[in-house]
């Protein structure tokens, strides 16, 4: 059935629970887990700098973006791991992160999205969005939503 999850997620309290509850899932299914990030890319430059400055802020961007997500993908392998789970990790940089997961989930030839959401209901996804509503709606794989 399904074999092999996808399972994006961003160091919140979310993104743990998304951690379990997938592995949890996947341990059920026999399937394995590609964990993934996606990184916020560089903001466009605003005011004036000189080009010493804004290539050192692209470093500094680019090497805290990729602490963050090694780390995380990291907790994700050990916890995996001790669950008997394959996992693999993947963490690219984007501007469109709903976009973004639903192409990536594709290219590692996922066969399910795992997300959770916040529940925050009507109001709460008018004023802040819901990546989660947004993946379903774009996604041709199925999404199983964690709450």
């Amino acid at each position: 059935m399904y074999r092999h999850l996808f399972v994006p997620v961003d160091g919140s309290e979310l993104s743990h629970r998304a951690m379990d509850g997938s592995i949890a899932l996947a341990a059920q299914l026999g399937a394995r887990i590609t964990g993934f990030v996606v990184e916020p890319d560089v903001p466009v430059a605003v005011g004036s700098q000189n080009a010493d400055t804004f290539i050192s802020g692209i470093k500094k961007h680019e090497a805290k973006n990729a602490a963050h997500a090694q780390a995380l993908l990291g907790q994700f392998e050990e916890r995996a791991k001790a669950a008997g789970v394959e996992f693999t990790g993947l963490s690219v940089t984007a501007y469109g992160v709903d976009h973004t997961i639903v192409e990536e989930a594709d290219k590692a030839g996922c066969d399910m999205i795992v997300m959770v959401t916040h529940g925050r209901g009507p109001v709460g996804e008018f004023l802040f969005g819901s990546h989660t509503k947004k993946v379903i709606a774009q996604s041709k794989l199925p999404v199983f939503v964690l709450h």
